[in-house]
């Protein structure tokens, strides 16, 4: 008997190689818990892709199992597994209306023709396109294509949804409807969503917990908050949001804070995260929006004069780019409200930071 506090899927041991020599998946361990939604994130060729294409039976594992409601799943055909699946290109058979679509696995699964009008209609409710299903796919447009894959994906009450890129083909404002939407239906119907993307905005938005991939490893599991303010290593940082990064070396160590003389050989003050011992290189994690322009030495540990290279409005902060610390692309999101100072390219302010909000992390030189 299945226990509901049990994982929905775990990854045990998992590898993958296309050639028996390059791993692209190395070792990968993952639980993931019934009525999540857990998102797989990062760039190209990180592995995120081959683990969600293996746990849908699309690609074997090379070595390890992956197990689906406490049974291995490893040998279990794709169709067999009971898996809902959302394609980027929706995958939708154009010589079908949409009712047919999204009966066509219920039929594939032997359902009696009223109960299976029952939940296509209940399904294309559910994604608000109730009196769509006489119409084609090319009668829709993109975001409409995009609502039916995922009605097609639910229809049958799957109770894992794998999602592959789903929104990558719509425009920036449809998009942002489109992860709304998909996260609302997620939330009404308790379903198990696997999602992979490599847009790090997109994850943030939807998802309980996030795993950052990178050269087929998970480098930080983690809540979409605690991988934003806590990044385990200067690859998250980097890669989570927009991140001013600063590099150095580590000149003292004190319980949970690092000093770093930076390369300009400016000294500041971090929380230690991932450095272990003087002298060596450390790549310090800022957000721009924990940056104060005109700072005052009593509440901030870092002070420093910046010059002002760049001003970009974007209504509701203005993004100001700074040379500080050698740095010529440092990043400062100043709020737009009626008590900040008008600020003017080539002028010298004053910055700083508190070092509860700079974090000391391995040295980094990618991305």
């Amino acid at each position: 008997m299945i226990d509901t506090n049990d994982p929905l899927v775990r990854f045990i041991g998992v590898q993958k190689s296309y050639d028996g020599e390059i791993l692209v998946v190395k070792d990968f361990n993952l639980d993931i818990a019934r009525g999540e939604f857990l998102t797989m994130l990062g760039p190209s060729g990180s592995g995120k892709t081959t683990c969600l294409m293996m746990l849908a039976g699309f690609e074997p594992t090379t070595h390890g199992d992956i197990m689906l409601d406490g049974k291995p799943i490893n040998n279990v055909a794709p169709h067999k597994r009971g898996i809902g699946m959302v394609f980027q290109n929706y995958a939708l058979f154009p010589h079908m209306s949409v009712a047919e679509n999204l009966a066509f696995p219920l039929e594939v699964r032997g359902m009696g023709k009223a109960e299976t009008e029952e939940k296509v209609n209940r399904a294309l409710d559910m994604v608000q396109l109730g009196g769509f299903g006489h119409r084609r796919p090319a009668q829709l447009s993109g975001g409409q294509q995009q609502r039916v894959a995922v009605a097609r994906a639910l229809v049958f009450d799957p109770q894992l949804v794998l999602m592959d890129e789903p929104l990558g083909a719509l425009d920036k404002q449809l998009r942002e409807q489109m992860q709304y939407e998909i996260k609302h239906i997620h939330e009404r119907l308790g379903v198990t969503v696997v999602y992979v993307t490599h847009d790090q905005s997109e994850a943030l938005t939807m998802s309980n917990r996030i795993a950052v991939f990178e050269d087929g490893i998970v480098q930080q599991l983690a809540a979409p908050a605690d991988l934003y303010e806590k990044p385990d290593n200067a690859f998250v940082a980097q890669f989570i949001g927009e991140n001013n990064r600063l590099n150095g070396i580590v000149k003292e160590i004190s319980d949970d804070t690092a000093t770093v003389e930076l390369d300009s050989g400016d000294m500041v003050t971090a929380v230690r995260i991932n450095v272990s011992q003087v002298g060596e290189r450390s790549t310090l994690s800022l957000r721009p929006e924990r940056v104060q322009v005109n700072a005052d030495s009593t509440d901030f540990n870092n002070i420093f004069d910046a010059t002002v290279r760049e001003l970009i409005y974007l209504g509701d902060h203005i993004r100001t780019r700074v040379n500080v610390c050698g740095n010529d692309e440092f990043i400062i999101k100043v709020p737009n409200s009626s008590n900040v100072a008008h600020m003017s390219e080539g002028e010298t302010i004053k910055i700083g930071w508190k070092t509860n909000d700079c974090r000391a992390l391995d040295f980094y030189e990618g991305l």
